[in-house]
């Protein structure tokens, strides 16, 4: 399974449809869940997270200094994450960061670049970015 955890909720109706879309596309191919916590301060942000975690978990925190990779380079991350591991968990954590807590079980940081994102649109870009890794994975037309 997929989990993405996130740190608050959505208020925008149009990114709740961008996320609801990306969310039934990517279930065609994996199941994958979308757990929303609330925002507070990193170090409660970060107990309400680890709650969420099991010892199986790949867990992936989405941080602004990772690893930046393509599109392909996903897919093929993800892949091989799939292959080895029964659940991948993406943490994109609240406007102050990560708790250290977390960050020390991260398995893998994923950067989607140097720029600063509203909390749902990164949630969609993230959501669309699996869609697409799956699309490449099963060799259809979506990723150009």
């Amino acid at each position: 399974m997929i989990r993405i955890i996130c740190v608050g909720k959505i208020k925008e109706e149009y990114l709740s449809l961008l996320i609801n879309d990306y969310y039934k596309r990517i279930n065609k191919y994996h199941k994958i869940e979308i757990v929303e916590l609330k925002d507070s301060d990193t170090k409660t942000e970060g107990e309400l997270i680890l709650k969420h975690l099991r010892p199986s978990d790949y867990i992936v925190t989405m941080e602004i200094n990772g690893t930046n990779l393509s599109s392909m380079e996903l897919a093929s991350s993800i892949d091989e994450w799939l292959a080895k591991f029964a659940n991948i968990t993406f943490i994109i954590g609240g406007s102050n960061g990560i708790d250290d807590k977390v960050l020390a079980l991260s398995k893998y940081r994923l950067s989607f670049g140097k720029n600063t994102y509203p909390h749902g649109l990164f949630r969609g870009v993230l959501l669309e970015q699996i869609y697409r890794s799956f699309k490449i994975l099963n060799n259809e037309s979506y990723h150009k």
